[in-house]
């Protein structure tokens, strides 16, 4: 069985009910999704792509938020895609937004968009829950514009937040397959490094969540 396959299993194995109230829940704890979408500030007529959508959430604000703009989502879970489309077509967004089934950290992946290249990819509460993380970083930068932009935010470190808090918070987390990544700093400054962009960390809300930004320019 190949990681994908092992990958696509297990998360349609965990959201499989969760994804009916995900949206409801995550909202008192996946923090800085909102000010990440704030600051993607996409070009006009631009494209933007979401590796790791979900259930669509931040695909819908974000069209809302900037109508003039194309978005598309890719998952490795089918179950959180068919309650994605769902949410889209409710939303009447379903000509702006388009969804793929795939690997995130397959570069071929969203090759059925038909899209060559990304003015924004972004990476919310994703990163912390793909087994080959950095695969799936390289993957997003491989499809980015030559003066694109990658925005990630996930679970952060804690470090200003009582110990007690750090051990049950990523105790739960582990129950879900969530891993906050203790190098994702490194290697966002090292993959910026290595498409001749530059790199903007921050760690928000005393640690609990990071963000990121990497920057390529003509």
């Amino acid at each position: 069985m190949t990681q994908a396959v092992e990958t696509a299993r297990l998360m349609d194995a965990v959201y499989r009910h969760q994804r009916h109230f995900y949206d409801l829940t995550r909202k008192f704890y996946l923090l800085g999704r909102d000010k990440l979408i704030r600051e993607l500030q996409p070009p006009r007529d631009g494209v933007v792509l979401e590796l790791g959508c979900g259930t669509g959430r931040n695909l819908i604000a974000a069209a809302k938020a900037y109508p003039d703009v194309r978005f598309y989502g890719l998952d490795i879970s089918r179950n959180m895609l068919e309650t994605a489309q769902k949410n889209i077509d409710k939303t009447g967004l379903t000509d702006r937004i388009t969804l793929v089934e795939g690997d995130a950290a397959n570069p071929a992946a969203t090759e059925g968009f038909g899209v060559p290249a990304f003015d924004r990819v972004f990476y919310s509460y994703t990163l912390s829950m793909i087994p080959i993380w950095r695969e799936a970083l390289a993957a997003g930068a491989a499809r980015l514009a030559p003066d694109g932009r990658i925005h990630v935010v996930d679970f952060g470190q804690q470090e200003r937040l009582p110990g007690w808090f750090k051990r049950v918070l990523f105790a739960w987390l582990k129950s879900f397959h969530v891993s906050p990544r203790a190098d994702l700093e490194g290697e966002l400054k090292a993959l910026a490094a290595s498409i001749g962009a530059v790199a903007s960390f921050h760690r928000l809300y005393a640690g609990y969540s990071d963000y990121a930004v990497i920057s390529k320019s003509r």
